[in-house]
């Protein structure tokens, strides 16, 4: 079977355009969902963040039990340091959102380095809502937008303006992938949507949990 690194956000707080810090982390079910489903087919999970940080779940995303099913996580607690990873030992790479990848994976050179990497060796790409944050400073070998010309999906602005943050976000994903030249499909809010095109696997909000692990587990067969 196939070993997935999960790349997760380690920031705690999103800076908004305001200087207010809101509190964040990743969201749980992008998490947990692929990681339940994954290991349950077979397949090995590792996990990264910048620094080696313990990610944190945000609080606004947990549910009944899921504080103990993330404790219960082998690896989630002790992370590798994202600076440290080898992208050929991981047969593909994984994305959670949560606002957390707002504040530092959509601007980390590490993380980037992964993508296209992972990329360019055609191995299965996926994240999740958020989580496609850490795509804007991914570059293919020629130094263009990893995104340019791909048919994705991610969070929506409209699904920003509706959970109250759009006014006073530094920037808004859906509008950042259309600026880089991606081809973003996104469904009505809070559908479940996940975008297949090749290798890469998008979902657009946390109710594509489901559907992106199981396009990914796909994509590993």
């Amino acid at each position: 079977m196939s070993t997935v690194l999960f790349v997760v956000t380690a920031a705690r707080t999103w800076t908004l355009s305001d200087g207010t810090a809101h509190p964040t982390g990743f969201w749980a079910d992008e998490l947990l969902i692929p990681y339940r489903l994954l290991t349950e087919a077979g397949h090995d999970v590792a996990f990264a963040t910048p620094g080696g940080v313990a990610p944190v779940a945000d609080a606004a995303s947990r549910g009944d039990g899921d504080a103990e099913a993330i404790a219960e996580i082998t690896g989630l607690a002790s992370p590798l340091v994202l600076a440290d990873v080898d992208p050929a030992v991981f047969d593909a790479v994984y994305y959670p959102g949560g606002h957390g990848p707002m504040q530092d994976l959509a601007q980390d050179g590490d993380s980037a380095a992964l993508i296209a990497a992972t990329a360019a060796a055609g191995r299965p790409l996926a994240a999740v809502c958020h989580g496609l944050a850490a795509l804007l400073p991914a570059r293919t070998v020629a130094g263009e937008p990893i995104v340019a010309g791909r048919r994705i999906t991610g969070f929506s602005d409209e699904e920003e303006r509706l959970g109250g943050l759009a006014d006073r976000a530094p920037f808004l994903l859906e509008s950042a992938l259309r600026e880089l030249g991606a081809d973003v499909e996104v469904a009505a809010a809070w559908n479940d949507h996940t975008v297949v095109d090749g290798l890469l696997i998008t979902g657009q909000n946390p109710q594509s949990s489901e559907s992106a692990a199981v396009a990914l587990i796909a994509a590993l067969a």
